[in-house]
């Protein structure tokens, strides 16, 4: 059985993972910056790093998963203006989606998600850090900046010429204040009616990159094994986190890895191009757990071209494969048992190869129902048990209880109502006939599925195990 390689944007090679501390794997994935709705380019990358994380905890790995949220950026205070909102205000309204969008696609919580604004005290220290060091500077206008020049490895995870670059953008300073255009800002000097903390160098608010390194210190330590996000965040996100991290003496991430966009008619999704499909509208078509599998079906290195049409085809699919399951429970009259096979193994273990991994499902999925059809249930048990135990690993069992729960489908709330509410007017009928044996049934019986009954003076309610009662 094969040993699992992933792909490390840095060396651009694929290669054995070997963690730094046995049993143990350190992973930082850049988060959102909460300043709009989630559209499924933003949470591609959740369902990636979430199957990445799935398949090392899998492997052995206790995984501390660090995924960060930026919630003090330039496009946060633009959108409070828009919106007549305080920022902090926006920025807690799209975190929320955020979160949100994660829970309906069963994306893992992370060990920690720490806020930017909540790690100010370490980003000073940072500074300093930096500025003892000789890497970064202070004009004296309220700005610190790192000097690029001084970095030797800088620009070696883009594989840039300093030279080729355009000055950095940081509207809040001319390019006189800098010692070289092409610094860039690790904190902003505070603007009129901005919000601003206080630092020995003039109040203001932290740069972009600067947050992700002293929030990967702080949870990780100066050295942590994967580093994750999208493409577009190689340059200058990432490559300005490496200058600042090792520019202080830190080991810093050992592999990058990165997922590739969403794209449609061949182009980056994202607002500007007027193409933005949000999660919380694609789900009034289509389940999360059928949004999931589409998201997590192409290899995380390729680019997905979205269409509605492959989305429906994909969630077609996704029933078949559903269907066998709740088939063999019927007819096994148990629930499958998830077994990770050797070819889906084998395909995990080579870059997470989820379509190969597919491919292993397809082929279980083929033997499942041929065994239906000649009524060997020992077969039938095999290939449901595989199935479970792939889509376990994808994040997409139908069984897993966070599916159950998600409330994600009025129609199936209203379903469930509906039947338990039958249920209950038979519990009743039975208790007025004095047939306790039989009332006491159907409430066992419920109660097996997790749905709790309790007699009140305004009549039985219903809830389900850790859940509201309705």
């Amino acid at each position: 059985m094969s040993s699992l390689s992933l792909y490390d944007t840095l060396t651009r090679t694929t290669a054995a993972f070997v963690s730094i501390k046995e049993g143990e794997v350190g992973i930082y994935l850049c988060g959102a910056t909460v300043q709009a709705p989630p559209h499924i380019g933003h949470v591609r990358s959740g369902v990636n790093f979430d199957i990445l994380r799935r398949w090392l905890s899998h492997s052995g790995y206790n995984v501390t998963f660090i995924r960060n949220v930026t919630d003090i950026d330039d496009k946060i205070l633009h959108k409070a203006v828009h919106e007549e909102l305080p920022w902090w205000a926006v920025a807690m309204k799209y975190e929320r989606e955020f979160s949100e969008a994660y829970a309906a696609l069963n994306v893992l919580a992370p060990t920690y998600e720490p806020r930017a604004t909540g790690h100010i005290t370490q980003m000073i220290g940072l500074m300093q850090i930096l500025i003892e060091k000789g890497a970064a500077y202070a004009p004296g206008n309220g700005d610190v900046y790192l000097e690029v020049r001084k970095l030797s490895s800088y620009l070696t995870l883009s594989r840039q010429k300093l030279d080729d670059l355009q000055p950095a953008a940081d509207a809040e300073a001319t390019s006189s204040e800098k010692k070289d255009p092409r610094d860039f800002a690790l904190w902003k000097a505070a603007k009129p009616g901005d919000p601003s903390w206080p630092t020995p160098w003039g109040p203001g608010r932290p740069g972009w990159h600067l947050e992700c390194s002293a929030m990967a210190h702080q949870y990780l330590g100066e050295t942590f094994d994967i580093h994750g996000g999208g493409l577009d965040l190689i340059f200058p996100h990432h490559e300005n986190e490496i200058a600042q991290s090792e520019a202080a003496g830190y080991g810093f991430a050992q592999r990058w890895m990165h997922n590739a966009w969403v794209t449609t008619s061949g182009e980056k999704m994202s607002k500007s191009l007027g193409n933005s499909l949000q999660v919380h509208e694609l789900l009034k078509s289509v389940r999360g757990i059928e949004l999931r599998w589409y998201l997590g079906s192409a290899h995380y290195r390729s680019m997905l071209e979205f269409s509605h049409e492959a989305l429906a085809e994909s969630a077609t699919a996704f029933k078949r494969i559903e269907g066998f399951l709740n088939r063999s429970v019927e007819i096994l009259s148990v629930v499958p048992t998830p077994v990770i096979n050797e070819a889906f193994t084998d395909a995990m273990n080579d870059d997470l190869a989820v379509p190969t991994a597919l491919a292993s499902i397809s082929e279980s999925l083929k033997v499942g129902n041929n065994a239906i059809t000649a009524g060997d249930k020992a077969v039938i048990a095999q290939a449901a048990n595989e199935i479970r135990g792939a889509l376990s690993i994808l994040g997409c069992d139908p069984f897993d209880p966070a599916y159950a729960t998600s409330g994600n489908s009025d129609e199936l709330v209203a379903a469930l109502d509906g039947v338990i509410a039958l249920a209950l007017e038979q519990r009743t009928a039975a208790r007025e006939r004095r047939d306790f044996a039989a009332s006491d049934s159907i409430r066992d019986g419920l109660a097996s599925l997790g749905i709790i009954i309790e007699d009140t003076a305004q009549g039985p309610r219903w809830s389900i195990t850790g859940n509201g009662s309705r």
